[in-house]
């Protein structure tokens, strides 16, 4: 992806997925790529249309979800960019889990009975709904792995006060709510996500994507049942497919571990899936855009005068 430079820009950061530009004091540019990562790796080959599904979904969501809680989006000029409001973010991603599956499974797997400081109940099989969601947050890690931590840790390393950590869980809670029921509305079960919050003179504000297949995990609702009964793998959009093909590969990013090949075949069923969870999630179909970089960069320079001081 080209390396843009917007008039008044202060910084730029690439990140796992997304291009970030900072401009003047109070505005980010976000510019979704392609690039897939995975086990905090990112994969050699970008996925078609990924960015723009990324992007899409996640300014519906934060439109969905703006009654509860402040956001940092102000507009989507382009299919795969989005304009925001810059803020001091915390450095934790507040992970909510409905249903036992993913890292929260494997830690169970191994015989683990403590999350994040959270007790799980013995008994469980992959994929039970919790008896109340759990909140698991991890590190944001600029290089490397995110680890799991606790509420208690977060308070004692200063990364939120408890006054923050209160005003976060319960925006948590509220969000994953509300995700769920829109999720319910297309046949779905948000199984977990994670959100992003930081602060703008002191108050929270909701950062970055949410309930996207890159942040979340979605169970189709017909059959989920029925499969649990039955010991069988639930049929979900999410990311955790191409997680759960990189482990039958034997790579789960740890040192010495090689990416697996993928090939074209694998790339375009991985961007199926993408799209697949677009049109379920939103409801709407999915219109593949092809961006110019030139005409991105002209659209978000011209649309970024909006917001220049």
């Amino acid at each position: 992806m080209t390396h843009f430079n917007f008039k008044k820009q202060q910084a730029f950061y690439r990140g796992k997925v997304r291009d970030v530009y900072s401009i003047g004091n109070d505005i980010l540019v976000m510019i979704a790529s392609n690039r897939l990562s995975a086990f905090d790796v990112i994969l050699p080959h970008p996925i078609p249309y990924k960015g723009q599904v990324l992007n899409e979904i996640a300014a519906y969501m934060l439109q969905k979800c703006k009654t509860i809680c402040p956001n940092w989006l102000l507009e989507t000029p382009a299919p795969n960019a989005a304009i925001g409001k810059k803020c001091e973010p915390f450095k934790i991603e507040m992970v909510i889990r409905g249903n036992i599956t993913g890292h929260a499974w494997r830690i169970y797997q191994d015989g683990k009975r403590v999350l994040c400081g959270i007790i799980l109940p013995e008994g469980m099989k992959e994929n039970d709904f919790f008896k109340e969601p759990i909140i698991t947050p991890s590190t944001k890690a600029t290089e490397g792995h995110d680890e799991d931590i606790s509420k208690e840790e977060i308070i004692e390393q200063g990364l939120a006060t408890t006054k923050e950590w209160d005003v976060l869980e319960r925006y948590s809670h509220a969000l994953f709510e509300k995700g769920k029921e829109l999720a319910a509305e297309r046949g779905l079960i948000l199984a977990d996500t994670k959100y992003e919050f930081g602060k703008i003179n002191g108050e929270i504000y909701l950062m970055d994507e949410i309930h996207t297949p890159d942040s979340s995990r979605y169970f189709y609702a017909d059959g989920f049942e029925e499969r649990l009964l039955n010991n069988e793998k639930q049929k979900q959009l999410s990311k955790e497919f191409v997680r759960e093909w990189l482990i039958e590969n034997n790579f789960m990013g740890k040192p010495g571990q090689v990416i697996p090949e993928m090939n074209v075949e694998k790339i375009q069923s991985i961007s199926k899936r993408y799209i697949e969870l677009y049109e379920n999630i939103t409801g709407k179909q999915f219109v593949p855009a092809i961006v110019d970089d030139n005409i991105l960069y002209e659209t978000i320079s011209a649309t970024l005068q909006k917001y220049m001081v």
